[in-house]
């Protein structure tokens, strides 16, 4: 039987793309890429109301605080919900490279339960691109940057033009919508 190489395994022949011209300075506040995102969105009641910032070289790093209604078992955070902040987090690096893209693949370890009050603080870094593929990692430290790891990610991000928000996305969404995706309101 063959196996998909793990989204950690970044090719031989990756390297790490430039910065772009217009990216965020470092310590500037990633914006929503959507308000009504579930992971950065400012409109979505329940979301995970991310707050993501640009950091040095081609990282970044945030915050998440988990609620109540981000919980699975009782007093605990969801593991898709960790998951989800974790593919936030990964998808704001987009911000630094300049291009629409979307999650190819995901892998999360859950290292420990993540109460429900607990702040997660957020580092993700692009390890590499090849074509198309940015291969990230991410971890999320429970209560503090320095504390102990609660879940590490690695994925694969694919480039995408407008287009295919466009035309994969709610169709019956209004005019004015629309055009904000074609006018880069979807990722950078």
């Amino acid at each position: 039987m063959s196996m998909k190489p793990s989204a950690s395994a970044v090719p031989r022949g990756a390297t790490l793309p430039p910065r772009a011209e217009h990216a965020l300075k470092p310590g500037d506040q990633i914006p929503s890429h959507y308000q009504s995102c579930f992971g950065c969105g400012e409109d979505h009641e329940t979301g995970l109301h991310m707050l993501m910032f640009a950091g040095s070289d081609m990282s970044v790093v945030g915050t998440f605080t988990v609620t109540k209604h981000h919980q699975g078992a009782s007093g605990l955070a969801h593991g898709g919900v960790l998951s989800a902040a974790l593919d936030e987090a990964l998808g704001t690096l987009n911000w630094l490279v300049g291009e629409r893209a979307v999650t190819g693949r995901l892998e999360c370890e859950f290292r420990m339960p993540v109460p429900v009050g607990s702040v997660l603080h957020f580092h993700a870094e692009i390890l590499g691109q090849e074509r198309r593929k940015i291969y990230a990692v991410a971890t999320a430290r429970l209560n503090r940057t320095d504390g102990p790891v609660a879940v590490i990610a690695h994925s694969i991000f694919i480039q995408v033009g407008a287009e295919h928000f466009l035309k994969n996305g709610d169709r019956s969404i209004d005019e004015d919508t629309r055009l904000a995706v074609r006018g880069f309101e979807v990722n950078p």
